[in-house]
Parts: structure tokens; sequence; C-alpha cells
């Protein structure tokens, strides 16, 4: 069956990594290298059975794809899962072990940081390869992406804002933030740098509580996110939240937050649409993180690296463009985006320049 499902989804190729000594139960999903080698986060998670972990890094490193493309990156998708809880079950022989397996792909696949991993985790990946980023400053890395992501969002959601009411006056709306984790909080703290009136809510009620207390944010149950009257509603945790029971009730006029997945499926897509609701694909508004971190590749620069990360707002009203012009909803407009480069990308044919340059020691000047 899951050739069946590798011919379906596109992917090029799935490792399975285990070292029964060091605890680790891995995934590894290389889902299109076309436009470079494939670039994606490692997530740490207590899957509740193996099949759980399959689908989750298959449909992540398929969003990596999609997210690295639109983007302008010079990378292919791909993601990598460990199956375990990331409260206990952390310890340096697991992650040395999965750095190993990674560093065996010969840079096919990049890793980085995700749900369940700090960076911390990947100085442990970073002793066994190379291809590891989100390493500590230390080594030239550009350390933890969560502020980067949250700043691309920012950008997403001013050319989302803009798109709808015309205005980019965060300050004006307010704002029903689910996940106040590393990505969340930094979200928060922009919002709040701009007057905005936030309801949030995490499982993790110590976060809420430091969201009330540092940042003015209103606390509300994890249910109740769905019914406040805020005007935009940002999912800055796991996906899927956008379903047909949460739908229904909520009152946004736009959506848009740093989470991956956030519609459970293209039906509800094609029904946020029908509503009139401001959809920013979220592979297109959280591509911060990994803007950044691709840097690292040719040395890590922070100015640069900004710079980069503004380009989302050029990226989302790009997105609004298509679905406007095509009649078609956001993510479709997005989706389609991405396939043009990737297909344009693909039927190109560069002649061969060498190998990387040389250092030429020892030369004179004419």
């Amino acid at each position: 069956m899951i050739f069946e499902t590798l011919a379906t989804t596109g992917h090029e190729e799935v490792v399975f990594c285990h070292n029964k000594d060091a605890g680790l139960k891995a995934i590894i999903a290389i889902h299109n290298t076309v436009l470079g080698p494939s670039l994606g986060g490692l997530r740490m998670w207590p899957y509740k059975s193996e099949q759980e972990a399959i689908d989750d890094v298959l449909r992540l490193s398929r969003g990596m794809t999609y997210k690295n493309a639109v983007a302008g990156l010079n990378l292919g998708g791909g993601k990598a899962v460990i199956i375990g809880d990331p409260a206990r079950d952390k310890s340096e022989a697991l992650f040395r072990a999965f750095g190993r397996f990674v560093n065996s792909l010969n840079g096919r696949y990049i890793t980085a940081e995700d749900v369940g991993i700090d960076v911390n985790d990947m100085e442990w990946v970073f002793r066994e390869t190379s291809f590891v980023t989100g390493v500590h400053q230390v080594h030239g890395g550009s350390g933890d992406p969560s502020p980067f992501t949250a700043f691309g969002a920012m950008q997403g959601l001013l050319a989302t804002l803009h798109a709808c009411y015309g205005n980019e006056d965060v300050g004006k709306y307010r704002y029903a933030v689910q996940g106040a984790g590393h990505v969340g909080m930094e979200f928060i703290k922009l919002l709040r740098e701009h007057d905005a009136k936030v309801y949030v809510t995490d499982i993790n009620k110590e976060l809420v509580q430091r969201a009330v207390d540092e940042y003015g944010c209103t606390a509300v149950g994890l249910d109740e996110i769905y019914d406040t009257d805020a005007e935009v509603y940002s999912p800055c945790a796991l996906g899927g939240t956008v379903n047909e029971q949460t739908l229904k009730r909520l009152k946004c006029k736009v959506i848009c937050g740093a989470a991956n997945n956030q519609l459970a499926n293209n039906e509800i897509g094609d029904e946020v649409s029908r509503r009139g609701i401001f959809y920013a694909p979220d592979y297109a508004v959280n591509a911060g993180g990994v803007m950044n971190i691709s840097l690292e590749i040719d040395g890590y620069n922070r100015e640069r690296a900004m710079r980069m990360m503004r380009t989302i707002y050029h990226n989302v009203s790009r997105i609004f463009e298509i679905a406007k012009r095509d009649g078609i909803p956001t993510y479709l407009a997005a989706d389609r985006l991405a396939e043009e480069r990737i297909s344009t990308i693909g039927k190109l044919r560069l002649p061969h320049l060498g190998v990387s340059a040389p250092s030429f020691q020892g030369r004179r000047g004419s």
C-alpha cells in the first residue's frame, strides 16, 4: 500500500530509521527535489500509531515542497518525524542516531527544528551531520527560527488585511490566536506591539498565563477560541483546526496564522471561499522560518534574512491576485503558483558549469 500512496502523493523517497539502543523510531520523507535538496523540519510527537506518523510526515513533506517553491527558494520539500514524547523521551543518543541517518542521505535531505524540537536538540544532530540548519550562532547558524517565522507571518497578515479591508492597520482588528508556543508567542508579541486586541488559548495553561501577564492578552478556553468576536483567526499550533465543526462557529473575516495544514481538507477550503473569508494559505504565510534557515547553506546573514522575509507580503498578495483572476479559492491559487514554478524550473536544462569555483591558491595577479 505504501507505493500506491507514494504514487498519489508524488514522493521520491521515504526512509524508516530505527535504532533500538537509542530508542529511535523515525521517518524521513523526501517529496520533491526538482528545485534543489529537500529541506524541512524534524518533528517529535507521541503519535498514537505508526500509520499516523506516516500520514503526518507525508503531508508535511509535500507542504514543504510547496512552501519552498512559493518562497522562491532553490530547495525541494522534505520532513522528518520522531515517534516519541518530547517531554520525556529525548536523549543525546536519540538525536545523534537520527543525525547519522540524515547524513546517510548525502544531502538529499537537510533537517531543521519543528514541533517538539529546540536548538539544543539540533546541536546533537549537528554532531553527526552537517546537513542540519537552525544550529546555534556559534557554529555560524541562525539559532531559533521562531521569531523569523512570526515576523514572516506578520508580513502575510499585512497583505491579507490589505486584500480584505484595503488597509494594513493591525491594531484596528481583534485576533483569536490558537497556540502560544515558540512561534505563537512571538506572533502575539508582534500583534500587541500594534495594540491589537488578542484572545489566546493553548493546551499549556502556563503559556496562556504568560501571554496574559506579559502581553495583556485575554485568555479563553480551548474550545471557546472559535466563538470569539475576532475578525482574524490565527491558528499557530497543530493543523486541521479549520474544519466542518469549527468553521460554522467562526465569525472572522480573515484566517491567517503560522500553523501548518490549517484546513482540514480541500472541501473546507472551498467552503471558506464561499463564505467570503480571506484565507492566507499557511505555507505562504509561515515561510519565514525556512527562509531564514535556508541562508545557513551559503553562509548566514541576518540582514539578508529579514529582507527575504519581507517578500512574503508580495507572495501572499500574488496569491490573492491569482485567486481573483482565476475565480478559485486561495488554497488552490497558492498551489498553482508553486506548481508553475516547479514545472518551469523542472523543464530547464542548464549548461554544466563545472565544479564549484576552486580557491586558486598561489595564483598571482596579471
